[in-house]
């Protein structure tokens, strides 16, 4: 692991894997995971990338800067690490948080990203969504992140994945508990904001949407919209997962963007 201070004053966590002279592709996390969550996609993505992952601010071994945060700030970390990097046309791919500021990218800096996958996300916020939100960080404010990591392990996995896969579960729950509640908090902030649906017929970027056939957030309804305003834009379902796609179905999430980030 590494760790630079973007020009913010923010301290980001990241590791590098992969071909040195493969085109790079950045990770990005969601809500109370870290760089960890790619674990199951590596050794697929590194035979043909050089792989950044980074723990988004407030999370794993990065800073947690005191709340709240926007996602002009998720975004701005992001771009600093591409800069940082000296990278040219990096592909993007992140989930839910990750996915969302992916989204950012693609609006705010066209013509950075040479592709860009959204996965298990969305562009907007309800009053429900926004409550939900508010609630959750008041049992986070009151008793720890303990307090919501059943009900979040169960949105986020489905329950065979949860029956079958009791070390994954462990370092799941390990990773929603090690998040700082500042963190948890600032990210919040920044979702309650969410408001990228009227723009997203602005993207440019060549762009693939993922999500969970048993998603109750980023239903595939709601993804499917999203991809409909998107010029170009295809969406892939992967079947029997919930929220966390790419850990509750390795083997589909593979299958779902293979093709497009040309893993043949």
């Amino acid at each position: 692991m590494t760790k630079i201070t973007l020009p913010s004053g923010v301290g980001i966590s990241l590791q590098i894997d992969g071909k040195e002279d493969g085109p790079w592709l950045v990770l990005s996390n969601s809500v109370a995971t870290t760089h960890r969550m790619w674990d199951p996609q590596m050794e697929m993505l590194t035979r043909k990338y050089r792989v950044l992952r980074y723990d988004a601010r407030g999370h794993g071994g990065s800073d947690a800067p005191l709340p709240p945060y926007s996602f002009d700030d998720l975004v701005a970390d992001a771009v600093g690490l591409m800069d940082h990097f000296e990278m040219r046309n990096p592909s993007f791919m992140g989930l839910s948080l990750g996915g969302m500021t992916g989204l950012g990218l693609a609006l705010s800096y066209p013509g950075r990203l040479a592709k860009l996958v959204c996965c298990d996300a969305r562009a907007d916020t309800t009053p429900a969504f926004i409550q939900d939100w508010d609630d959750r960080v008041n049992l986070v404010r009151e008793k720890g992140l303990v307090a919501i990591l059943q009900n979040t392990i169960a949105r986020w996995l489905s329950a065979d994945f949860r029956a079958n896969n009791s070390a994954t579960v462990a370092a799941i729950e390990s990773m929603i508990l090690s998040t700082s509640i500042a963190g948890f908090e600032g990210c919040a902030a920044a979702l309650k904001e969410l408001d990228y649906l009227p723009f997203l017929e602005r993207i440019a970027v060549p762009t693939l949407f993922v999500v969970g056939s048993e998603d109750r957030g980023a239903s595939p309804g709601v993804m499917r919209a999203m991809a409909n305003c998107v010029g170009g834009a295809r969406l892939e379902i992967v079947e029997g997962s919930a929220h966390l796609s790419n850990l509750d179905n390795p083997a589909g999430f593979a299958e779902a963007v293979a093709e497009f980030l040309q893993l043949g």
